[in-house]
């Protein structure tokens, strides 16, 4: 018998389906019934890794506590199940195949042909092991990215096949996710896509153990017995996955479905009694009974695609249902706002955060909204870019530094007082050349960052190359813009805060990459009840 049992998510009919969210739901569940549980994102694209993705492109890169750059499922998967994922449990074909080409280059395959079949699948089945070495689990889920059919997803799809066959059908099944549309024309929900898409997978030599039914509304008996029949699924493994007005439900609909249940079942794994998910429920409880209710304005140069910022949207609903407060966040474009316009923009808000991101573009929208934030007296969380931009207009409006810049933006200006890490100037590639992963920061005690974190020292996720420059460190602490919060190894700046204002802070770290459902980030739970007042 296999120490690890493996599950296996796959999407058919469409993308965006919510294979990450159906996973996380699972891991909650078997979680929550006493198993160890880790899940694991398989990218088709051929880049290495995320990190150099436009935000347009593939929405926010999400960092790890090891300094991976990743898929932001993996966001939702330490959301749902405050565990950290790591460089491991995010996989593309990129690095698949530049890990094959190193082994050919070294002569580890001895001069035979390297082949798709078995050199890229052993690899990709060696990935997936790779989880569960070191920390052990009970059970591995593992999310394959794109749909059945696709050709890139091709190679992930045969070395599930090849996996289920040297594992068993007891250690090893799949769960497919399909769409069933609903036609308004002739007032039924249709499964001949499902059916399709089983028949694809079918065809790549895999039989779908569980099938997740994608739906705006309620299937019935029927409709699933039929599905069970035509797609060869036990009709108690067809399960309706119906839209919910919050994502964090559906670990509770699957529940009801008994979705966990069946999956232990097949893994011939012990089920026990139904999990009570208290502390879960009680977050659901006050996320849909909020007493206050605010209106934050995000503001970023990505904002037509909410997803490039989804972990600060999910930390507003973990910090929002803390607080027990309903927040609408207004996504504005930082390109948008001018002098004449910004207070037009901006006044209506009760808290205002200015979003991370890179390059020039909106930037001086983004310097103006912490001016107003600061000369407003409106609570203002500035997250890494955002941080800088509020430290930039500090400069110029307070010091009188005209012209102070970032050396990002303008390598020429007169007063840098954001500048490039030292060691970081003579590299020129852009993939993995950041300040990455976890760092510590040692907080002063008299500061409201302390009074948010109740501890002195912390770990928090960068992702940057610029930082605050320590040769005006004392023009900003005599004039108002105190560092509050500084790396113990390297000395860099790593929170600063206004005190005279009623809530201020910028931080160079990503707090969101670290806010979960059980534990919301305590910078953004502190930002909230300033906002509320």
């Amino acid at each position: 018998m296999n120490d690890v049992k493996y599950v296996f998510v796959t999407g058919g009919v469409t993308s965006s389906l919510g294979k990450g969210i159906i996973s996380a739901s699972l891991a909650k569940l078997l979680q929550a019934r006493g198993y160890s549980v880790s899940i694991q994102k398989l990218d088709p694209y051929i880049n290495v890794d995320p990190g150099t993705l436009n935000p347009y492109e593939h929405g926010e890169c999400y960092v790890t506590l090891d300094g991976a750059e990743t898929d932001l499922d993996l966001g939702h998967y330490e959301r749902f199940l405050n565990v950290p994922t790591s460089q491991a449990n995010n996989v593309t074909t990129g690095r698949i195949y530049q890990s094959v080409i190193n082994k050919e280059r070294k002569g580890d395959y001895l001069g035979k042909t390297v082949q798709v079949i078995p050199h890229i699948t052993d690899e990709i089945k060696r990935r997936i092991k790779l989880v569960s070495s070191g920390n052990k689990f009970d059970i591995v889920i593992t999310e394959i990215g794109g749909t059945v059919g696709d050709i890139e997803s091709l190679p992930y799809i045969e070395s599930v096949r090849q996996l289920k066959w040297e594992l068993g059908s007891q250690n090893c099944i799949v769960i497919h996710l399909t769409l069933v549309p609903y036609l308004p024309s002739t007032g039924e929900s249709k499964t001949k896509p499902t059916q399709h898409s089983v028949k694809e997978l079918l065809e790549t030599g895999i039989q779908p153990d569980i099938l997740v039914l994608r739906t705006d509304r309620h299937l019935n008996e029927d409709l699933k017995r039929k599905v069970a029949l035509f797609c060869n699924v036990e009709e108690h493994a067809v399960i309706e996955s119906v839209d919910v007005s919050t994502i964090y439900e559906v670990p509770i609909k699957m529940l009801e479905q008994g979705l966990d249940e069946t999956v232990l079942r097949k893994l011939s794994l012990e089920v026990g009694g139904e999990p009570p998910l208290t502390e879960w429920r009680e977050f659901l409880t006050k996320l849909k009974n909020p007493k206050h209710s605010i209106k934050i304005g995000l503001v970023g140069k990505y904002v037509e695609l909410p997803d490039a910022y989804k972990s600060i949207a999910e930390s507003f609903i973990h910090s929002g249902a803390m607080n027990e407060c309903a927040i609408d966040v207004e996504y504005i474009h930082s390109e948008d706002i001018t002098e004449k316009n910004v207070s037009e923009i901006l006044g209506g808000l009760d808290g205002i955060l200015v979003a991370p991101g890179f390059g020039s573009r909106g930037i001086e929208g983004k310097i103006l909204t912490a001016k107003y934030a600061r000369e407003s007296n409106i609570p203002f969380l500035g997250i890494c870019l955002g941080m800088q931009c509020a430290v930039i207009e500090f400069a110029r409006n307070v010091l009188h530094l005209e012209g102070a810049h970032s050396t990002e933006i303008n390598h020429k200006t007169k007063y840098p007082v954001i500048d490039l890490m030292e060691e970081q100037k003579s590299i020129i590639d852009k993939g993995g050349t950041m300040r990455l992963g976890g760092y510590k920061c040692i907080i002063s005690k008299d500061s409201k960052a302390y009074a948010a974190y109740k501890s002195v020292e912390i770990v928090e996720r960068h992702r940057h190359r610029y930082e605050f420059n320590d040769k005006y460190l004392d023009d900003f602490r005599n004039n108002g813009m105190i560092p509050v919060g500084i790396n113990p190894e390297s000395n860099l700046v790593e929170i600063i805060e206004i005190p005279a204002h009623k809530w201020f802070i910028g931080v160079q770290f990503h707090p969101e990459y670290s806010s979960t459902v059980i534990n919301p980030h305590p910078l953004f739970v502190s930002f909230i009840k300033a906002c509320i007042g």
